[in-house]
C-alpha cells in the first residue's frame, strides 16, 4: 500500500492558472499572493499525510460501535481530530466576529482535499460540522450564532444534519418529525436515519439540525421548519451540561467508510429533545438548502479526492509490479510498460485533471457570489447554482470508474483487501447517493437551473467556451480544439432540446436530465482541460516534463473521454429515455 502524497503542485496549479484566484482580489482586505497560499497548503499537506492517512486502513478495518448509548469511534480518530481543530483548520473561511479565519471558502476546498484523500471516513465529521456553521451563520438568530459558532468554528463542537426518516428519504414532503413549542424553544420527537457522525467522542458537544414539522405546519414542503438540538443543553455560562433527550439507536454496516458512524437517532423518547428555531417558521428546508448546497460541492470534491488517492496507489504499483517481459525480452517489465495498464492509468489522470479544474473553478465562483457585488455578484450566483450539480453528480460518477480501474492495474491483488485499493472502490460508492441522489441532481440541473432561466445561465456559461475557442485557434492545439468545438455544438442543441422538453411537460422532460448532466460534465471538463494545457505552454516557470504531462493528458481526455458526450448527445436527441417509452411495461417478460 502506497503512502498518501498531497498533490500541492497540482492544486496550485488549478487554483492559479485555471480557476484564477486573481478574480477575487478586488473583493478582498488582503489579496491571496502565492507565497501565502503555498505556505497554508504546505502545512496541510503535513496534516493529511502524516497524521489522517496513517489511520484510514485502521480505521476501515475497526469501523465504529455503540457502547452504553454512545458511539465509539476508531482507534486514533480522536488524536487526529484534535491535531485538524488544533491547527484551526475548521474554522478557516469562518466568520471573524466568531473566530473564524476570514479566508476565501477556496482555500478551505484546497485544505479538504488532502483531508478527504488521506481518509475520506474521518473528513465527513468536518464536512458537516463546515455545512452546520454554514446554515447557523446564514438563518439563525445573532443569540444563537454568538452561543454555537465561537465553539463550533474552533472545532471544540461538531455539527450533524438530520434530514432523512425511515419513510422520508429524498422526499422531505414527507418527513414526520414533530416540534411542539415549549417557552421560547420546542421539544422535537422522532426519528432519523442514515445521520454521518450523529454521535461520537472526538468533540465536547455536537449540535445537531434537525428538520421538523410544527402542530400548525402546512403539509409537504412549505411545512418544514429547522431546529438546532444540541447533544448537551448549555448552562448559564455557555458550556455543555445536562444531556439533551437525543439518542444513537444504532450505527448501520455499511459497504464503505465503515470508520464513519452512519447512525439512526432517535429524538424526544422521554420528555422530548429541546430545541431552537433556526430561521423562519415553515421555511426550514430554505435553511437546511443552505447546507446541502454546500455539501454537494463537498461530495463533489471527495470523488476527486479520493479518485486521486486510488490513482496515486495504482500508479506506485504499476512502477513496482514486474510481470511480463520487457519489449525487447531483456528481463522482466514493471506493468507500467504494458499499454494497457498506460491506457488505465491516463485514463484515470487526464479524467482527474479535469476533475480538479472543475473543482477548483466551482469554488472561486463559490467565493465571487458571496464577495462580489452587482452583475459580477449576480452572475457568480448563477454560475455556482449551475456548477454544483455537476461538480456533485459528474465527478463523483467519474469516481466510480477511476477507484475501478485502480483495483484492475492492480489485477488479482486488486480484489484483496490487505492491499487497500478496494477500500477506495468501496468508500467511494457512496458518493453518487449522498446528498441527493446524481438522478436527483441531473433534475435540479435540468429543473431549477437550465429551465428556470430558460437557459440564460447555461447559454453564458457556453458562450464564455466558444469566446475562448476562438482565442485559442493561434495556439496550435488543433485536434483537441476541433474535438471541442464539436462537442459544444452538441452541447448547445442538447440544450435546445433539453428546454423544448421540458416546456412541453416538465416531468417528461428530466428524462433527459441524467445524460444533459453527464453531457456538460464532460465538455466542461474539456474545455478546463484545453484552458489548463494552454495555461502549462505559457507557464515560464514550469519543467518541459510537466509541460509534456499536460499535454498527453489533454489530448488522451479529448480523444477517449471527450467522446462519451456525443453518446449522451445522441441518447437526448432521440428521446428513448422519456417515460413515453421506457415504462413499467418495458421490463415484462
Amino acid at each position: 500500500m502506497s503512502d498518501y502524497q498531497y498533490p500541492v503542485n497540482d492544486i496550485l496549479f488549478s487554483l492559479l492558472s485555471v480557476a484564477d484566484i486573481n478574480k477575487l482580489a478586488p473583493y478582498l482586505e488582503e489579496p491571496i499572493d502565492q507565497e501565502l497560499l503555498e505556505a497554508i497548503l504546505g502545512e496541510a499537506g503535513k496534516l493529511s499525510e502524516q497524521v489522517i492517512a496513517p489511520i484510514n486502513a485502521s480505521g476501515d478495518s475497526e469501523g465504529s460501535r455503540v457502547e452504553n448509548g454512545e458511539v465509539i469511534e476508531a482507534k486514533g480518530f480522536k488524536e487526529a481530530f484534535k491535531a485538524y481543530t488544533d491547527g484551526g483548520w475548521v474554522g478557516l473561511s469562518g466568520d471573524p466576529e466568531y473566530g473564524g479565519q476570514g479566508l476565501p471558502s477556496f482555500i478551505a476546498t484546497a485544505v479538504n482535499e488532502g483531508v478527504q484523500s488521506a481518509n475520506l471516513a474521518f473528513s465527513l465529521c468536518p464536512l458537516l460540522s463546515h455545512g452546520a456553521i454554514e446554515a447557523i451563520s446564514h438563518h439563525a438568530s445573532d443569540e444563537l450564532k454568538s452561543q454555537y459558532l465561537p465553539k463550533m468554528l474552533s472545532g471544540e463542537w461538531a455539527g450533524t444534519m438530520n434530514l432523512t426518516e425511515p419513510s422520508a428519504g429524498s422526499d422531505l414532503a414527507a418527513i414526520a418529525c414533530k416540534a411542539i413549542p415549549d417557552g421560547d424553544a420546542y421539544r422535537i420527537k422522532g426519528q432519523k436515519i442514515y445521520i454521518t457522525w450523529g454521535d461520537h467522542q472526538m468533540s465536547d458537544n455536537i449540535i445537531h439540525l434537525v428538520l421538523a414539522r410544527l402542530p400548525d405546519a402546512p403539509e409537504g414542503v412549505k411545512g418544514i421548519s429547522l431546529f438546532l438540538a444540541p447533544k448537551f443543553l448549555l448552562d448559564d455560562a455557555g458550556e455543555p451540561s445536562q444531556r439533551n433527550d437525543v439518542q444513537v439507536v444504532s450505527v448501520e454496516h455499511k459497504l464503505g467508510i465503515h470508520a464513519s458512524p452512519t447512525c439512526v437517532m432517535s429524538f424526544g423518547e422521554n420528555e422530548g429533545a429541546l430545541g431552537y428555531l433556526v430561521g423562519e417558521k415553515h421555511q426550514g428546508l430554505k435553511a437546511m438548502f443552505t447546507m446541502m448546497n454546500n455539501a454537494r460541492q463537498g461530495v463533489g470534491l471527495q470523488g476527486l479526492a479520493i479518485a486521486e488517492r486510488a490513482y496515486q496507489q495504482a500508479l506506485a504499483y504499476a512502477k513496482e509490479r514486474k510481470q511480463g517481459m520487457k519489449a525487447d525480452r531483456s528481463g522482466k517489465a514493471a506493468i507500467i510498460e504494458h499499454p494497457d495498464v498506460l491506457r488505465m492509468l491516463m485514463m484515470m489522470k487526464s479524467q482527474i485533471d479535469a476533475m480538479r479544474s472543475l473543482v477548483y473553478v466551482a469554488a472561486i465562483e463559490n467565493d465571487l457570489s458571496h464577495l462580489a457585488d452587482g452583475e459580477v455578484k449576480q452572475k457568480a450566483v448563477a454560475r455556482t447554482a449551475l456548477y454544483t450539480p455537476i461538480v456533485k453528480g459528474w465527478i463523483t460518477e467519474q469516481a466510480q470508474e477511476i477507484t475501478s480501474l485502480a483495483i484492475q492495474v492492480h489485477g488479482g491483488m486488486g480484489f484483496i483487501e490487505e492491499t487497500g485499493v478496494a477500500q477506495h472502490a468501496r468508500d467511494a460508492r457512496i458518493l453518487p447517493i449522498y446528498e441527493g441522489t446524481n438522478g436527483i441532481q441531473a433534475i435540479d440541473l435540468i429543473g431549477r437551473k437550465l429551465y428556470a432561466d430558460q437557459g440564460a445561465a447555461m447559454q453564458d456559461l457556453l458562450t464564455e467556451m466558444a469566446v475562448d475557442l476562438d482565442q485559442w485557434k493561434a495556439i496550435n492545439f488543433n485536434a483537441p480544439l476541433e474535438k471541442l468545438s464539436a462537442a459544444l455544438e452538441q452541447a448547445k442543441q442538447a440544450t435546445d432540446y433539453c428546454l423544448a422538453a421540458m416546456q412541453k411537460d416538465s416531468t417528461l422532460g428530466t428524462g433527459s436530465a441524467y445524460a444533459y448532466m453527464m453531457l456538460m460534465g464532460y465538455v466542461v471538463g474539456a474545455w478546463l482541460q484545453i484552458k489548463a494545457l494552454v495555461a502549462s505552454q505559457q507557464d515560464t516557470q514550469m519543467a518541459d516534463q510537466q509541460k509534456q504531462s499536460w499535454c498527453q493528458s489533454v489530448v488522451f481526455y479529448c480523444d477517449h473521454v471527450l467522446p462519451r458526450a456525443s453518446a449522451f448527445y445522441q441518447a437526448i436527441e432521440s428521446g428513448h429515455q422519456s417515460v413515453e417509452v421506457l415504462n413499467e411495461a418495458s421490463f415484462a417478460r
